[in-house]
């Protein structure tokens, strides 16, 4: 799940993206409105965090900015300012939901946990496949009963390859669940992952659907 923070507070952002990179969430963040507007276009955010004091305006107003662009991006504000009037405001100004500084990071979890369940279409967050159970909430896989343990990347992939299992999961997509845009990447990381994934969940645990992408295979696994 790839992450947008808006945030003009360093030190919390940096513990903001230092606990999601640990849950295997892919963080960018944007110091500012102008900032924020020039990342937008840039990759398929599956959430933004907002926070509404900035340095260069109010948070609400990239709200429009953002919807016209990514119509379906769910939106956290994330604010000190408490009055019900404020949380009223960013409500009707279109953002999906609202956390008061200081807030508890699994808080913020559970909702982003939440996003990425109505995302996938389920309400549960165990996906069942072939042999495999993957606990999306806990973060933990087996196959035929057996823990299966797996890299911080390695996780993201299967992440993303178990949220929507009708779906082939184009390369560029899953490069974006991999990698924020400070990493450094190489040209044939992500075939290196999937062949790791195969070798612990099955040779034929991921098809290779050929000049479109991957998707999990639930047979033989």
């Amino acid at each position: 799940m790839r992450v947008l923070l808006v945030e003009d507070d360093a030190a919390l952002a940096d513990a903001i993206k230092s606990y999601l990179a640990r849950k295997s969430f892919k963080v960018d963040h944007a110091l500012t409105l102008a900032s924020a507007r020039s990342l937008l276009p840039l990759a398929k955010w599956d959430a933004m965090l907002l926070d509404l004091h900035l340095p260069d305006g109010d948070g609400l107003s990239l709200i429009p900015t953002a919807r016209h662009r990514l119509p379906t991006l769910p939106i956290i504000v994330l604010t000190a300012r408490d009055q019900i009037s404020d949380r009223v405001r960013g409500l009707d100004s279109g953002a999906d939901d609202y956390l008061i500084k200081p807030f508890d990071p699994d808080e913020l979890l559970a909702r982003l946990r939440a996003i990425e369940r109505r995302r996938s279409g389920g309400a549960t967050a165990v996906v069942t496949v072939g042999h495999l159970v993957i606990d999306l909430g806990n973060m933990t896989v087996s196959r035929r009963d057996e823990p299966v343990s797996l890299t911080a990347k390695e996780w993201s992939l299967l992440r993303v390859l178990a949220s929507r299992l009708d779906r082939i999961h184009l390369k560029s997509s899953l490069m974006e669940a991999l990698y924020s845009f400070d990493d450094d990447v190489g040209s044939n990381t992500l075939e290196v992952f999937i062949y790791n994934l195969r070798k612990k969940l099955g040779a034929n645990s991921i098809q290779n659907v050929r000049g479109m992408g991957y998707r999990l295979n639930s047979n033989d696994l």
